[in-house]
């Protein structure tokens, strides 16, 4: 049971690669800490029996075959529990609309029907996808495995992609979350607020649904 004032309080993960043993005892202690009712993770979840409702996108590093029968509405297994993939849709989670797109940018595979993806290919979003997630509406949180423009995070190319970049003005969301980067940093685009999530194994954070106020905490030793 929530103590009174973490009871609405929502889990945010970022990146779990959660195949890996280590891992995911370190995914399980941030649910263990966080005691919420429900979560938001933002994709390479890679463990999909899970302890709580919980809103995922698919990230670079996925069960590809999970992530496609998801999509696809056709999980019957006891490997999957507890996992509601976000791709191109959105949940009404706790009052809050949180939408998401799956996936990371490649612009050869950009312009090719999904059905046409194999593979690890599978891992993209393409245009379809976005064109989607841009009849969305009003959503107040989007969830992403690709960054727009305006996230200080440190890699050895620019980060930041042009259609994504789309995608947020068009939504226009009081928040975005992004994964992939395995580092915490914080941007604006717009009215947007831009924060790149810690990996799970690092931090977690909540999410208060009345004023998206997210803050982070250090994931325990598990």
């Amino acid at each position: 049971m929530n103590s009174p004032d973490q009871r609405n309080v929502m889990l945010v993960l970022g990146d779990a690669h959660a195949d890996d043993p280590d891992n995911r005892r370190g995914l399980f202690a941030a649910y263990r800490a966080a005691d919420a009712d429900v979560a938001l993770q933002l994709g390479d979840l890679l463990y999909y029996d899970l302890p709580i409702p919980t809103y995922f996108i698919a990230g670079n590093n996925e069960d590809f075959d999970v992530i496609d029968a998801l999509r696809n509405g056709r999980v019957d297994s006891e490997r999957v529990t507890n996992a509601t993939l976000l791709a191109g849709s959105t949940a009404d989670v706790g009052g809050v609309t949180v939408g998401g797109l799956s996936g990371n940018y490649a612009p050869t595979q950009y312009e090719r029907p999904r059905p046409n993806l194999l593979g690890e290919r599978r891992r993209h979003f393409v245009s379809d996808d976005v064109e989607q997630a841009k009849q969305l509406g009003d959503v107040d949180v989007l969830l992403l495995h690709e960054a727009p423009h305006g996230l200080p995070v440190t890699e050895d190319y620019e980060v930041g992609c042009d259609h994504i970049d789309e995608l947020v003005d068009e939504l226009d969301p009081d928040l975005c979350l992004v994964g992939h980067h395995h580092e915490h940093a914080e941007g604006t685009r717009g009215d947007t607020r831009l924060v790149s999530l810690a990996p799970a194994w690092e931090s977690y954070y909540t999410l208060d649904p009345d004023t998206l106020e997210l803050t982070r905490h250090e994931t325990p030793s598990a």
